[in-house]
């Protein structure tokens, strides 16, 4: 059997129920790693190892009992620090809510642990999950997998790197604008950004509440749609014989290809070859619509995310990072009267974009613009800063600000992405499309 640290979550599910993983031995291997690896302490912001050893001790009772109850029984996830743990800090990445210990695990924590998933700890994160570079001067930024100099994406930083160092079989993460599929996009995993509603929210910390959701950070499609159903308490996706022969795919050209860099571009147009090899026709299409919509996303992302952190960041503005909380302090640029006009013209577009794409099984988009940045530029250039933390979010925020369903796949170039954009509540479509695509981008 190959080393436990490179299985998927799936593989490690099959070989407890046969008898061949002790749910114990899994947790002490992932916990052992996270403690020797130089580093562990950027990556996760606390280990959770007592309550890993109990559930994982708990789990193996089950396996030997015959009486699993889920084909992910005793298989260990890291969480993003957003997501409340009872009796363990939960801080969100920020010195603002320092000491903040919940009495209560968040609703999809939950879910998750009926099933019988065993929680290493708490990832780290950019702070209150408002970037996508994954930088956090405040309290840490982990590596890039593919570069130690480049920042790892954000906000989901720790969750998709303790994937990627091979410190947790799949991770947590959250996507308000792209914090699931950039990281997962720039670390070569799977990203899954689920619809807005379909996982509960209860016991995270907000964001953007309009727009927050949950979502995974795997090694492998399978994966994803496991821990979407132990997350959401649902049966799995039916994943069997999916085939790309006969899909249909748009190739959007609205917005998601402008400023488009070598890197992303060369893996994006190498993962379209092939899915086309395999049988999928792609057609090439624009909604012009589209960037209207989105060049108004500042104003309801900003306005509501300053609306829910304004007091909490002007008590104490010198705990944050200055280009975050400035990016906060954006949102009282706009009154109510553009929130509310701006709100009814995105819901007017997300009507069209449901009209145009109806006949089609996903959106292909490049997941991110631009490669992962240098980490030490962005804290020395405030400009950019923030020209690469907008263009790194640009395209992922297009299922946002659609309300879609949204995967990212690796293309087989380091540190980029394909995103299929799926319909909103369409994820077990979504994923079934997403498997057959990432067996073509594999071969």
């Amino acid at each position: 059997m190959s080393d436990v640290r490179t299985m998927s979550a799936a593989e490690i599910g099959r070989a407890i129920g046969q008898g061949e993983l002790d749910p114990v031995a899994v947790a002490e291997t992932f916990l052992s790693a996270t403690r020797a690896h130089p580093a562990g302490d950027r990556i996760y912001a606390r280990l959770t190892e007592d309550r890993a050893l109990a559930e994982a001790e708990a789990a193996s009772k089950r396996a030997k009992a015959k009486q699993r109850v889920s084909p992910l029984d005793g298989v260990p996830l890291s969480w993003k620090d957003l997501i409340d743990t009872a009796g363990v800090a939960t801080e969100s990445g920020s010195r603002l809510l320092e000491g903040r210990v919940p009495d209560r695990d968040a609703d999809v924590l939950k879910n998750a642990t009926a099933q019988g998933l065993v929680c290493l700890g708490k990832t780290h994160m950019t702070e209150l999950a408002f970037s996508g570079l994954g930088l956090n001067p405040m309290t840490a930024t982990p590596p890039n997998v593919n570069d130690p100099a480049l920042v790892p994406g954000g906000s989901s930083s720790g969750a998709a790197t303790s994937v990627a160092f091979g410190l947790a079989p799949a991770a947590i993460g959250s996507d308000t604008g792209g914090s699931v599929r950039i990281p997962a996009a720039w670390n070569d995993i799977v990203g899954l950004k689920t619809t807005h509603g379909r996982l509960p929210m209860g016991g995270t910390v907000p964001l953007v509440e309009s727009f927050d959701t949950i979502g995974p950070l795997t090694r492998t499609v399978e994966d994803a749609a496991l821990i979407l159903a132990a997350l959401g308490g649902t049966k799995p996706a039916d994943l069997k014989g999916a085939s790309l022969k006969g899909c249909r795919f748009m190739l959007l050209e609205t917005v998601a290809l402008d400023q488009c860099r070598e890197g992303p571009m060369k893996g994006f147009d190498q993962a379209v070859a092939r899915l086309k090899d395999a049988g999928a026709e792609i057609v090439r299409n624009t909604i012009p619509e589209l960037a209207e919509a989105m060049s108004l996303s500042a104003i309801v992302f900003t306005s509501e995310a300053y609306a829910i952190w304004r007091d909490k960041i002007e008590a104490a503005p010198e705990k944050m990072y200055g280009p975050v909380r400035e990016r906060f302090r954006s949102g009282a640029n706009f009154n109510a009267a553009d929130f509310v006009a701006a709100w009814r013209r995105v819901r007017a577009v997300r009507q069209i974009w449901q009209d145009r794409t109806a006949g089609f099984d996903a959106v292909l988009t490049p997941t991110a613009a631009i490669m992962p940045p240098d980490a030490a530029r962005l804290q020395t250039d405030p400009d950019y800063f923030a020209t690469e933390n907008l263009l790194a979010l640009r395209n992922t925020r297009i299922g946002n600000v659609m309300g879609l369903s949204a995967l990212t796949l690796p293309t087989g170039i380091p540190s980029t992405g394909i995103s299929l954009l799926g319909q909103p509540f369409g994820e077990e479509r979504l994923l079934r499309v997403g498997v057959a695509a990432e067996a073509a981008l594999k071969s």
